[in-house]
């Protein structure tokens, strides 16, 4: 298959914002794209070229990316470093020095979906002496042989920032349109069914998610569509060392709420301030996930003869989450405490034994060769509390309480809180493991943390279609005369219509920028924000000592002046407040 055909779908893709636009474009990729050439595709469709589960990662910096161009074009680094700073967007850069290249390659070829899939996967496996090199090699050699249009997408894909708006549920949908009959009106922007009703459509639409939640591969499952159409689907099943999406709760405000949510009565947990950790148990060996689905096995095999002994079961997936303590006072500490350990390659021995975990098992997805997702809750919970030793600080089940009385919800709830919980998860004693959010049977209860006003002290030039934007704003603390950092923020704001908008800010801000180094601008101290975040950590990155988690903007206070800004002694006291 030639690569120019999926850049068609890239660039068409690239030019609309409406989800069943999108849909269409890749529903009528994959319906043309060969069987033995699917998994690519759609792998390349996500700008990836591995599952989202694969800890390999291609690796390709921007600035080796730039001396690939150099190479290829005969342009000077410092013209396209130039270029790239304007457009934002080296994807971009890459097709317009393409048009304009003063060297080309002798003998080049038309380039396949496969020749680009196998060049980008092998920058992923490359390793030892000589490895940058060779790296620019791989990429010059597919740049000198393509297109402009063809230059911007591999130059996207190899720096992991396709940017085409393929989300899962877009690209779940398309999958069901290449086999449940739709016509698509562009002109309204709808869809019809040629044949069956809304329900037998959102039937086929639910196999395909739940063949993805047990796979989290997309590839796969459109090589079994492709096969034998959705009852190949059927045949799909939970493959041990290969993550499986994990089951979230949404918040609510109250008890009461919560017990509306979920029936009464309910399962009551403590709600833990450590990072998700699926383990899966296979012929032996054991596979260790994050809820984002990477692999950190090789960071906590210290866990390993901790299962061996207090874990009954030859093979298994445990739902749970990894708690830090304090090896010499043995209180338990906050997620970030033990956060660095998840990227970590080096000195892993040294680092377990600085930041020991606490493995707190709440759920089971499968245990000696069967199914257990569809399993009801309160059969899930019996089980981990028959094959699981508790042992403290090595492997414990959540605390929890089956009630539906509030006043005694109440006390649970402020024990947790006391011992240093973040609050509670409620959950409905009759519901499957459903994976994702929005899908009933988990809330979780935590108390309202204080919105901050804060100053902003700097900020970044976007990337793409916020290019000419800034984003990613620095926020700080007072301190006397002086402001400390205490994270960034991105999140609540819009990129068009009502409420604060990337160009809105940009247009406030600019004329406040002190001193600019690349995409990276100095602010000077004068507008607040009022942000509102789920907890304050401790963190080492900050000059403030401290780190918002999770903060979101909330509104641009210019009814307030610089002196109300909150203080670092504010922030420390909200820290102590939530602890308690």
């Amino acid at each position: 298959m030639k690569y120019s055909l999926l850049v068609q779908s890239y660039d068409a893709l690239d030019k609309t914002t409406k989800r069943l636009e999108k849909t269409k474009i890749l529903s009528d990729l994959i319906k043309k794209t060969p069987k033995e050439e699917v998994e690519k595709v759609i792998y390349l469709l996500q700008g990836r070229v591995f599952p989202i589960w694969d800890e390999r990662k291609i690796g390709m910096s921007s600035q080796l990316t730039v001396k690939a161009l150099v190479l290829v074009t005969g342009i000077s680094k410092k013209k396209i470093e130039e270029l790239w700073k304007k457009e934002g967007d080296l994807g971009k850069v890459s097709e317009i020095i393409m048009k304009e290249k003063t060297q080309r390659t002798l003998g080049n070829y038309e380039l396949t979906v496969k020749k680009v899939f196998e060049n980008i996967r092998a920058l992923a496996e490359l390793e030892g002496k000589g490895t940058v090199d060779k790296k620019i090699k791989l990429v010059s050699e597919l740049l000198s042989s393509s297109k402009p249009k063809e230059a911007r997408f591999i130059v996207r894909t190899i720096l992991d920032n396709l940017r085409i708006g393929v989300k899962e549920g877009i690209l779940r949908d398309a999958l069901a349109w290449t086999v449940f009959p739709i016509r698509y009106d562009p002109d309204e922007n709808k869809i019809e069914f040629k044949k069956g009703s809304r329900e037998d459509y959102n039937e086929v639409i639910g196999k395909i998610q739940h063949a993805y939640d047990l796979t989290n591969d997309f590839g796969s499952v459109a090589v079994s569509l492709k096969e034998k159409g959705l009852k190949n689907l059927e045949g799909i099943s939970i493959e041990l060392g290969k993550p499986i999406n994990s089951m979230l709760a949404i918040k609510e405000d109250g008890i009461k709420e919560a017990l509306k949510a979920v029936g009464a009565p309910a399962l009551f947990d403590y709600k833990l301030d450590g990072f998700r950790l699926q383990i899966h148990k296979f012929k032996n060996k054991y596979y260790f996930f994050t809820r984002r689905l990477e692999d950190v096995t090789k960071q906590f095999k210290e866990l390993v003869p901790i299962l061996d002994k207090y874990v009954k079961g030859k093979n298994y997936i445990l739902d749970s989450e990894l708690v830090g303590y304090d090896v010499k006072t043995g209180r338990y500490l906050p997620f970030q405490s033990i956060s660095q350990r998840i990227k970590r390659k080096h000195n892993i021995d040294k680092i377990a034994k600085e930041f020991p975990v606490e493995i707190n098992v709440f759920d089971i997805l499968y245990y000696n060769n069967k199914n257990y997702m569809n399993q009801p809750q309160k059969e899930r919970r019996k089980l981990i509390e028959k094959i699981i030793k508790n042992k403290k600080k090595k492997i414990v089940l959540t605390k929890k309480i089956i009630s539906k009385d509030i006043k005694k919800i109440k006390t649970f709830y402020n024990e947790a809180l006391k011992e240093g919980y973040e609050g509670l998860i409620a959950k409905n004693l009759h519901k499957e493991y459903s994976p994702g959010r929005k899908v009933g049977g988990w809330v979780k209860l935590k108390p309202v943390m204080e919105p901050l006003q804060l100053v902003v002290i700097g900020a970044e030039w976007g990337e793409g279609k916020r290019a000419n934007w800034l984003s990613s704003f620095i926020l700080a603390c007072k301190k006397g005369d002086s402001f400390l950092e205490i994270g960034k923020v991105g999140t609540g704001i819009k990129e068009k219509g009502e409420g604060s908008t990337f160009k809105q800010l940009t247009k406030m801000f600019k004329p406040l920028i002190e001193k600019e180094d690349g995409k990276h601008v100095i602010i000077k101290p004068k507008i607040l924000l009022d942000v509102s975040y789920e907890e304050i950590q401790r963190s080492p990155t900050y000059k403030s000592g401290y780190a918002l988690r999770f903060p979101r903007l909330n509104s641009v206070r210019n009814d307030l002046k610089l002196e109300d800004c909150d203080d670092i002694e504010r922030i420390k006291r909200l820290y102590k407040k939530q602890k308690k």
